[in-house]
């Protein structure tokens, strides 16, 4: 690890890597790991018993092609060893004997070397020592040293040949083979020690006299021979092995054999030249030659018995390995099996899990909270349940059930408290719509009292204006509590005066210019959400765009329905500001974007009007550089005009054409009201076509006249002068009685708006109010006109003060 890399960093990096390993790869390594030490584990069993049945095979094949010629040559050498004794005692006819006995030994030799060509066993010890036979035969013949070490040359050659026997086929890897081979070794050593007592018996001549060297030779060769027997081969025969060892002991040379030893042994004769052995030493060779062929047999049965017992060996080992290579791949076919069963079914339990998950997460967790959200009731049985599996993927499951309950549930709070606050808030606009209500009823009578009045005419039509405003903005309280604007209308409008309705909504309504250039009507259901839609979309335009410029609305049929053009003369949007309020209007915003747009409470509630119509509302750049919003109404919500030919589309209103002239005069005479945060907060991108609510304006002070009195004023707009004087010579109005003198001389006046107490406010905000007295004009004091006022704006104040604390 680098010493700038700390230690808990390189475990997290560890952990991660981990993590991001397939499970499926996960489970296959677990699999693989085991079946490859399985396997590598068989593959070196098999490996080593495949060895070990090809080294039984090898030295069953050397013993069948050397192992005859080797004891054959072993049995020449003891003979040509004897005969040589007997030569050297001056035994009559011991020369032709010894000629005999050197002839087979000879082809004995040949044979073996024939044979023996493998060099990587101990044959070479036994070639190397016949290579030295002709000159131990020279020394026989001429009698050169001492017959002793010429014998014992015989002695070492035999030695040698045990030896090989001993090495190459006592099969030391095996253990049962090792115990079977074992009586044949020492069958093999007990028949060279009874050959070299036949040598010192050979050597002792017709004298009958040993030599103590001789002698001891006998001795020693008689004590090895009977341990042999007694303790290495007798106790390791097999059954019929043993019989026929008992047969042979238990023969009449075998017995003279046993006698003539003893004689030896305890009949001997000290003399001064050595031991004089006893009489009985006469029959020893004819005793022998008949006992030592049995020996012989027993000792070739034992042999074979070893080779049948190693070639069984080898064929079983080979056996062990194909069972052993067959039930380690039916083993690993199981483990392959089980690995496969269990990784798909985990797989597939888990492809499962996910399935459910993402279709709750995707389909019915949304589709629950939608329905929460409009108050509907959620089927339990449509929510995942706890089964209660107590496996992995089981407790997973249940505790995903558990996570989307307590989501539900968590959703379910929050609808009641929305739910809540709708009432809430739909109890708070219907209080402020009582008051508006008042208030505009309060300001229709003054006019018609004191209608004469020119200046106080302009501002009762201010005041009329911000109080639609306010029912306005009440309008949009019910919308966000969660309701609909019902609309009162019984009959259809036409779209030129649905146009005209949605303009006087609008506190700068005289900029506003009105084409209509079909004649259609709307449905009466759908005119107060449509004017309440296109008012926001006015409001907005007007006051975001120059104080002298013109604001036009058209309407025009297409082959959707009918599309509302309405266009100013605003700042510059970009496209990407554009395309984020566009994805705003085509689908109803969730209540979360309200949180994080409150100061545009009017894109908000466009969109949701849009979505009650079916409507559609784009914003785009216009010819003239500011923003076109273009609405498409359904061909649903439109009727056809009954009773009027079609006309043609009207050219454009003159302003002084639609507003009459003391009302003009008065709104000259009003400073434009703009709102401070949004000429210093926002840049010219975001104070585009963005529906906004007029209740975001900051309410104007209210100040004293002289005597006391309030009286509203309004702030001075940036852009537009402090005051513009009202013009010298208004003239009096229509509704004036005859009987003043002025009456006649007086130019007549266009005649006033006219509005419908309530026409345009919800059900919910609708409340009879109790009429009140209409005092007569003559008999008012200017007291009694001064306490009204003051009633009249002490009223108004308190709305906008609670406005204003609503917002913040």
């Amino acid at each position: 690890m680098s010493p700038t890399e700390p230690e808990g960093i390189r475990g997290r990096s560890t952990t991660r890597r981990w993590r991001n390993v397939r499970l499926r790869t996960l489970l296959i390594w677990l699999a693989v790991v085991p079946t490859v030490a399985m396997g590598t584990q068989v593959t070196l069993t098999a490996d080593r018993l495949l060895e070990q049945s090809a080294q039984l095979r090898a030295d069953v094949e050397a013993a069948e092609r050397v192992g005859a010629p080797l004891y054959t040559l072993m049995v020449d050498m003891q003979a040509e060893r004897t005969a040589t004794a007997a030569l050297w005692a001056g035994t009559e006819g011991a020369e032709g004997e010894l000629r005999i006995r050197r002839a087979a030994t000879d082809s004995a030799a040949a044979e073996f070397g024939r044979l023996a060509d493998d060099p990587s066993r101990s044959f070479a010890e036994v070639t190397g020592q016949l290579g030295k036979l002709a000159a131990y035969r020279q020394r026989a013949d001429t009698r050169s040293g001492a017959a002793d070490s010429t014998l014992a040359y015989y002695s070492e050659v035999i030695g040698k040949v045990i030896q090989v026997y001993q090495q190459e086929f006592s099969h030391a890897e095996d253990a049962e083979l090792a115990q079977a081979s074992r009586p044949v070794v020492s069958m093999l050593q007990a028949t060279e020690m009874v050959a070299r007592e036949d040598t010192v018996l050979a050597l002792a001549g017709p004298s009958g006299e040993l030599g103590f060297v001789g002698y001891d030779q006998f001795v020693s060769s008689l004590g090895a021979q009977r341990y042999l027997h007694e303790a290495l081969i007798v106790p390791h025969l097999a059954e019929g092995d043993e019989r026929f060892y008992e047969r042979v002991v238990g023969s009449a040379d075998w017995q003279t054999k046993t006698r003539i030893e003893n004689a030896v042994l305890s009949g001997h004769k000290d003399t001064d030249m050595g031991i004089r052995v006893p009489a009985e030493v006469g029959e020893w060779k004819s005793a022998h030659a008949n006992f030592s062929v049995q020996m012989t047999t027993l000792n070739i049965d034992l042999a074979r018995s070893v080779l049948t017992r190693g070639e069984a060996k080898a064929a079983e080992l080979q056996t062990e390995v194909t069972w052993l290579i067959a039930g380690s791949g039916g083993g690993l076919l199981a483990v392959v099996v089980v690995v496969v069963f269990t990784t798909r079914s985990v797989l597939r339990r888990l492809r499962e899990l996910h399935e459910r998950t993402v279709t709750v997460a995707e389909d019915t967790l949304p589709d629950v909270v939608a329905r929460l959200q409009r108050g509907q009731t959620v089927d339990p049985e449509a929510l995942p349940a706890v089964s209660g599996d107590r496996d992995e993927v089981g407790r997973i499951s249940d505790a995903f059930a558990r996570a989307v309950a307590v989501s539900v549930d968590g959703h379910r709070q929050l609808a009641a408290e929305r739910h809540g606050f709708g009432l809430f808030a739909s109890g708070i606009a219907s209080r402020t719509g009582n008051l508006v209500s008042r208030q505009l009823s309060l300001t229709e009578d003054i006019q018609d009292a004191f209608g004469h009045d020119e200046a106080l005419l302009a501002q009762l039509m201010r005041s009329d204006q911000l109080t639609v405003g306010m029912r306005r903005q009440v309008e949009n309280l019910l919308i966000l509590a969660g309701g609909e604007v019902p609309d009162p209308h019984t009959e259809p409008m036409r779209v030129a005066d649905l146009l005209r309705e949605a303009a006087a909504e609008v506190e700068d309504f005289r900029r506003i210019e009105r084409q209509a250039l079909d004649e259609t009507s709307v449905e009466p259901s759908a005119i107060s959400q449509i004017s309440h839609l296109l008012a926001e979309l006015l409001d907005n335009a007007t006051r975001f765009s120059p104080p002298k410029s013109k604001v036009v609305i058209r309407a025009e049929l297409v082959a959707d329905g009918l599309t509302v053009e309405i266009e100013d003369r605003g700042p510059r949007v970009s496209p990407e500001r554009y395309e984020e309020m566009n994805g705003r209007l085509h689908q109803a915003p969730p209540y979360s974007v309200l949180a994080q747009n409150a100061h545009r409470l009017g894109l908000f509630v466009v969109g949701h009007l849009a979505d009650q119509l079916g409507a559609t509302v784009t914003l785009r750049r216009s010819v003239y550089g500011g923003t076109c919003a273009v609405v498409v109404l359904p061909a649903a919500l439109l009727l056809p005009t009954e009773g009027e030919p079609p006309r043609e589309a009207p050219a454009a209103t003159p302003a002084a054409e639609r507003i009459p002239a003391p009302a003009a005069a008065a709104e000259h005479a009003v400073e434009r009201a703009a709102e401070p945060e949004a000429a210093e907060a926002e840049s010219a991108e975001t104070r585009a076509a963005v529906p906004e609510s007029a209740a975001d304006r900051e309410p104007e002070p209210v100040a004293h006249t002289s005597a006391g009195l309030p009286s509203r004023r309004t702030k001075t707009p940036r852009h537009a002068p402090a005051a513009v004087p009202a013009p010298a010579a208004v003239p009096a109005p229509a509704a004036v009685p005859a009987a003043r003198p002025d009456a006649a001389a007086a130019p007549a006046r266009p005649a006033l708006p006219e509005r419908v107490p309530q026409a345009h406010l919800a059900d919910q905000l609708r409340a009879p109010r109790a009429p009140e007295a209409q005092v007569p004009q003559d008999s008012a004091t200017p007291e009694e006109v001064a306490d009204a006022w003051a009633d009249y704006e002490q009223g108004t104040q308190t709305v906008e003060e609670e406005l204003r604390r609503d917002q913040s």
